[in-house]
């Protein structure tokens, strides 16, 4: 569809103040209809959504929001990568996850009123961003939406699930190598040596449950094995397959 037939003849959205421009809004559009969250909506919603859009960058260690802060907008990433974290009542703080590219970094249940976690941009993040009560309005006018939220927070519940299953039943190196295996799909990028992570050894300990000395000892041990390349500030993972094993 003509994204002309939803922009007016100025280059503006109808009845709105100019969020994007005429000629990036069928663009944006056809990045949220990659998104899970704008699953199976048409092409014409997905434009009706991308026209009361504005986009915004968040630099490198940028907040996009802190645990506590009330709900103001919806939040989807065109790029980058972002940390999920939250602090315990005495200080303790714990890597939740990662939100990647085509995730909506803020996406809570509809009871929701405040933010459960904190989260950090790991690099520049470029992102498509709504005012909370707009994202409203779509959700009672296309309750697919509400059906694609349900299947995303499943999604995020089921992993949690087997990351406690596995603090619970499974050794602290094949804790690791499972969380791993896992963020390879998420965060990974490719190098010349394998496929990096960029995640220190405190991060890692706290996604398996585990102390810093055993996450240094595990990965010293796979070094010389030549599993994974053990840096400061990142994890390079030669050999998934094996890593597996």
């Amino acid at each position: 569809m003509d994204a002309a037939r939803i922009v007016g003849q100025d280059g503006n959205c109808p009845s709105q103040s100019p969020l994007l421009s005429h000629s990036n809004i069928a663009e944006q559009s056809i990045v949220l209809s990659a998104a899970p969250l704008f699953a199976n909506l048409s092409e014409r919603e997905c434009l009706e959504i991308a026209c009361s859009a504005r986009v915004r960058t968040f630099a490198k260690n940028e907040s996009l929001f802190a645990q506590g802060q009330p709900l103001r907008e919806l939040i989807l990433l065109r790029s980058g990568i972002v940390k999920h974290t939250q602090v315990s009542v005495n200080g303790n703080e714990v890597l939740l996850r990662f939100s990647r590219k085509g995730d909506v970094v803020n996406l809570q249940g509809e009871s929701a009123c405040t933010h459960t976690c904190s989260a950090r941009a790991t690099e520049t993040c470029k992102a498509l961003v709504w005012e909370f009560s707009r994202i409203q309005s779509f959700l009672t006018r296309y309750p697919q939406m509400r059906i694609n939220i349900s299947r995303i927070l499943a999604a995020q519940l089921k992993e949690l699930e087997e990351r406690f299953r596995e603090v619970a039943t499974e050794s602290a190196s094949r804790r690791l190598a499972l969380v791993l295996l896992r963020l390879l799909t998420q965060i990974g990028k490719p190098s010349s040596e394998g496929i990096q992570l960029s995640l220190n050894r405190e991060e890692l300990a706290q996604m398996t449950g585990s102390t810093v000395f055993t996450i240094s000892r595990v990965l010293s041990a796979w070094s010389e094995q030549r599993l994974v390349v053990s840096r400061r500030e990142s994890v390079v993972v030669r050999h998934p397959n094996r890593l597996q094993a």
